[in-house]
């Protein structure tokens, strides 16, 4: 059976829905309560200590096995494949790496708020899309632990939802996400405070 995704979820190709790795899984709603389970231990992990090599790629595919390794094989793995959003796979270490720098000038010279540069960041990773599924709940825990342990900030609330379920809340996320892309960040830095 095909899942049937949220709007602005990433669709799998056939040879990334063989990667699931539980076979018992046959609808969407099953599918998110088994991310969800992978996900949470995926937090406990980021809050056992302090990560010193968030932004590094190596931290970052290890971030996605964490979250997805018991549903997927390819977790922790950037796509091959092509999407409808996001860069080229062959391109995805060098934008991350492009990013990870840039995120380091903004914070040495200040040029953004916290808040602000912790939503540019967001923006861009889901922008890069570095992963064949689950890059939201990626980008916005990746975003949650450089707010607590490099900025020093409270963690976003996200809207205070699952935002892998379709409704309003996911709607306001991705038209935040859409209003990013052409410059303008506030509804996103709103949405992530809401």
């Amino acid at each position: 059976m095909k899942p049937i995704y949220p709007e602005g979820a990433t669709p799998l190709d056939p040879n990334e829905q063989e990667g699931l790795i539980p076979t018992h899984i046959t609808t969407r709603e099953e599918l998110n309560r088994w991310e969800q389970e992978n996900i949470t231990r995926a937090e406990e992990w980021c809050g056992r200590r302090k990560h010193n090599d968030i932004l590094t790629i190596s931290f970052t595919l290890k971030l996605h096995k964490n979250m997805f390794g018991d549903v997927w094989k390819w977790a922790g793995q950037f796509r091959t494949s092509l999407k409808n959003i996001g860069v080229p796979g062959w391109q995805i270490s060098l934008e991350l790496q492009k990013l990870f720098e840039d995120f380091s000038v903004w914070l040495e010279h200040k040029t953004y708020n916290n808040n602000e540069m912790a939503v540019r960041f967001h923006h861009r990773l889901v922008s890069i899309h570095p992963f064949a599924n689950g890059n939201g709940r990626h980008a916005r825990m990746m975003t949650d632990l450089i707010q607590k342990q490099i900025l020093n900030e409270d963690e976003f609330s996200w809207g205070l939802t699952d935002l892998s379920q379709a409704g309003d809340c996911r709607k306001r996320y991705i038209e935040a996400l859409h209003a990013a892309d052409d410059g303008n960040y506030l509804p996103l830095l709103k949405f992530a405070r809401s």
